[in-house]
């Protein structure tokens, strides 16, 4: 699992401002247009497709040279993937984490036995293959590995590359088209956020005993993680990319898959817990103070109808989606953030009506997910979700450290958006970085999460790249 927190922050806006890959791929983003009509959802059906393993990607007329100058691909893809010492790298590291002090102290902990043979762990920290589906190159130990994300490729490897194959064959073949921002970020949600699938749920316990705050964002994931170049021959096979649109699935997308989750009671709860994975961590995570005089350590929230003092169920990707279907798919906003309050409110009557709640508010976050897919983009729509990110009625419910964290990404994501776009120039979005560096380091440690500060931050940045529109 990744983390975004403390010294990441550095990394993460590094990468936003100067681009993702080291072949100076520049602002580009992982993104595009639908080039399909079917939508592979976050269980894509592999059959008994074969999974080759990274070996069988990696020739040096394939994806394995040294040098990125391939005539159609780049073909120095493995060598981004190995990338020891930047965040491209970080899928082929997720194994070896498991063999680290803290990987075995966590599977100790949990009593799992050896981390790097316990399923829990597997299912995210390699390419977790049933066995009767790994070819003769198939490594466990490679971690994640390409037919996590591309699919087994036993059906498609030898023909991929060759006339008369185009990607809609490869598609039909079980290659996924992560073109499709739906289809994409259902694959990272599955280990950035978690699914159904085996060793695909992180939680309380896992967290309780060391594993890192899980936070998914797609269109900087996908920065992140950016093994190509969006040239001439990407954009015929797969349509042009728009970092707007994959920002905003994304946020669809993980707001439909965290209620979806919390809507099945094996998830939901831990015997006779709540499962607490669910809920927002610095809500009880708070210093405990004792004087004559209280001191409140949170603030409530206009969008939560929910106890006073009741833990949230984290609502940061929420948030956003309300923001963003105010700003692009108005049509739906109102049933949304009706659906959302109703959420919140069940929380507080029960399991049964927290869990019907989140199924409806599950199926209107499908809904704007299609809307936000297949709807046209211009050049307005990102200074649009600025503005309605840091208006009053959205700021105030920054009122927690996960959702704030979300908030910055945000304004970082869009505001490279517009630079990629043409509509802000590099030198305008250097000139307003230190305002959004202030967003930054109010959100760099959570201890230190000052609500009223960041809020002002957040407007500041924004007022700042509104002014540029």
């Amino acid at each position: 699992m990744t983390t975004l927190l403390g010294r990441n922050f550095a990394r993460i806006r590094a990468a936003l401002l100067q681009g993702a890959g080291h072949h100076g791929a520049g602002l580009m983003r992982v993104a595009a247009l639908c080039a399909l009509a079917i939508l592979y959802p976050a269980t894509f059906a592999s059959g008994n497709a074969t999974y080759e393993g990274v070996a069988s990607c990696a020739g040096s007329t394939c994806h394995g040279r040294a040098e990125g100058n391939g005539a159609v691909v780049r073909q120095d893809e493995i060598a981004t993937w190995q990338n020891p010492a930047s965040q491209s790298g970080a899928h082929s590291r997720a194994y070896a984490a498991l063999a680290t002090l803290r990987g075995q102290q966590i599977a100790d902990s949990l009593g799992l036995g050896r981390a790097t043979e316990a399923p829990a762990c597997l299912g995210c920290h390699a390419t977790f293959a049933p066995a009767s589906q790994r070819g003769d190159r198939f490594i466990l130990s490679e971690g994640v590995g390409c037919e996590s994300c591309h699919g087994p490729s036993g059906k498609w490897l030898a023909e991929h590359y060759a006339r008369p194959a185009t990607h809609a064959s490869n598609v039909a073949a079980g290659l996924v088209p992560l073109e499709n921002p739906q289809s994409r970020a259902n694959v990272c949600l599955d280990c950035h956020y978690g699914s159904a699938n085996r060793g695909q749920f992180v939680t309380h316990s896992m967290m309780a005993a060391g594993h890192p705050r899980v936070s998914f964002e797609l269109d900087l994931f996908s920065a992140l993680q950016q093994h190509h170049d969006v040239d001439g021959d990407y954009i015929d096979r797969k349509g042009r990319p728009d970092a707007v649109r994959f920002w905003a699935v994304g946020q669809a997308e993980a707001v439909r898959r965290a209620t979806g989750l919390f809507a099945q009671p094996r998830f939901a709860m831990e015997g006779a817990f709540p499962q607490f994975y669910f809920y927002d961590c610095h809500s009880c995570h708070r210093t405990i103070t004792d004087a004559a005089q209280r001191k409140l350590t949170f603030e409530t929230n206009p969008g939560r109808p929910i106890p006073f003092g009741n833990p949230p169920f984290n609502d940061e990707n929420i948030i956003m989606l309300s923001a963003v279907a105010g700003a692009l798919v108005p049509a739906q906003a109102e049933e949304f953030r009706t659906a959302s309050r109703s959420f919140h409110k069940a929380m507080g009557e029960g399991p049964e009506a927290a869990r019907e709640a989140a199924k409806l508010l599950s199926a209107r976050a499908g809904a704007l997910s299609s809307a936000l897919n297949s709807r046209a983009y211009g050049n307005e729509d990102a200074f649009r979700v600025i503005r309605l990110i840091a208006d009053e009625a959205t700021s105030a419910r920054f009122t927690d450290y996960a959702g704030s964290v979300q908030a910055v990404m945000a304004i970082d994501t869009l505001l490279n958006a517009l630079v990629k776009d043409g509509r802000v120039t590099m030198a305008a979005a250097a000139g307003i970085r230190a305002d959004i560096n202030r967003a930054y380091r109010a959100v760099a440690e959570p201890n230190s999460y000052r609500p009223a500060q960041f809020r002002s931050a957040l407007r500041t940045a924004a007022g700042a790249i509104g002014r540029l529109g």
